[in-house]
């Protein structure tokens, strides 16, 4: 499909930045632990956080304690599990409630499913369980099928969260938007002009939080979305980003 090409505006000091995770600063792999995050990015990252004054995060799917794997000595505000977990700017970490139970009787129904159907990779993030089916494409619908069941035992304490080749299973009321919101009450974030980067419909509810600030949206890739703003791909997000850093010297 043809993307929409809507002018990014110029950087400001002003800016707080929100960056998705796989997808958009990094190519998405096959499995969550094939990534391979360069040197290069965690120099653009470090030097993006110390630009901004601090007011930079990373809001992703993966847990707090993946990302300090991948992001190793840059030391960034992040959120986890789509907002479920949250480490602020200086260094406190917000967990929201979860339903253990719930999530208990999840695992012990995939479990199963997976011995006989080994391509497909059950994640527990510890918040939250992700069934992803990036190795066996064609099982999408059985997956989708199989969790929405699941998750519809245990309402409203579980909602289903659909995104590229995974389905999971998570804490219902929280997502990257309430994360970005949660963020934007705090310093260095308060007062700034919110800029969302994702690629994927988890990042759909962050796009309408920052639109609701009349903050700056991207969408990266094609699809269907409420952004206001496209980037074509990961390459085109770090080239931006070094130009925002140039406009910022």
């Amino acid at each position: 499909m043809t993307m929409r090409r809507r002018i990014l505006p110029r950087p400001s000091r002003d800016w707080a930045y929100f960056l998705d995770f796989d997808g958009t600063l990094l190519d998405v792999a096959d499995t969550p632990d094939g990534i391979q995050v360069d040197a290069a990015l965690l120099q653009l990252v470090e030097h993006l956080h110390a630009a901004c004054g601090g007011a930079m995060a990373v809001v992703s799917g993966r847990s707090i304690s993946d990302l300090d794997i991948h992001l190793k000595q840059v030391r960034v505000p992040r959120a986890g599990q789509h907002g479920l977990e949250r480490r602020d700017a200086s260094g406190r970490l917000w967990l929201h409630p979860i339903a253990p139970d719930a999530k208990h009787r999840i695992l012990q129904v995939l479990q199963p499913i997976i011995r006989r159907y080994p391509e497909l990779l059950l994640e527990d993030k510890g918040l939250s369980i992700a069934l992803h089916y990036r190795r066996i494409p064609n099982m999408a619908g059985y997956a989708h099928h199989v969790m929405r069941e699941l998750v519809a035992e245990t309402a409203p304490l579980l909602e289903v969260l659909r995104g590229k080749c995974v389905v999971e299973a998570k804490p219902a009321g929280v997502d990257k938007g309430t994360a970005v919101t949660e963020f934007l009450r705090e310093s260095p974030f308060r007062g700034r002009c919110p800029v969302f980067i994702g690629d994927d419909v988890t990042d759909e509810r962050a796009f309408a939080a920052v639109n609701k600030a009349q903050g700056i949206s991207i969408r990266v890739g094609s699809g269907r979305t409420c952004a206001g703003h496209r980037l074509e791909d990961v390459t085109a997000v770090r080239a931006w980003l070094s130009q925002m850093l140039e406009g910022m010297a």
